[in-house]
């Protein structure tokens, strides 16, 4: 018989993707362009949402 596994909840604002790397334009001394990296504001990187009855508010 399979094992079910609880899926996570996939943020709607990243659709997963919760961090990106951005480049810059400016190249660094060796060539490389200089990137960044931008974390989803909404699941703060993670990729998942947690459920609200999951989460302490108000204290």
């Amino acid at each position: 018989m399979p094992e079910s596994t609880q899926s996570r909840r996939m943020c709607r604002d990243c659709d997963g993707f919760a961090t990106v790397t951005i480049t810059t334009g400016l190249p660094a001394v060796d060539g490389i362009r200089n990137t960044i990296r931008a974390h989803c504001p909404a699941c703060r990187g993670l990729g998942y949402t947690v459920r609200a009855d999951l989460v302490r508010t108000g204290r």
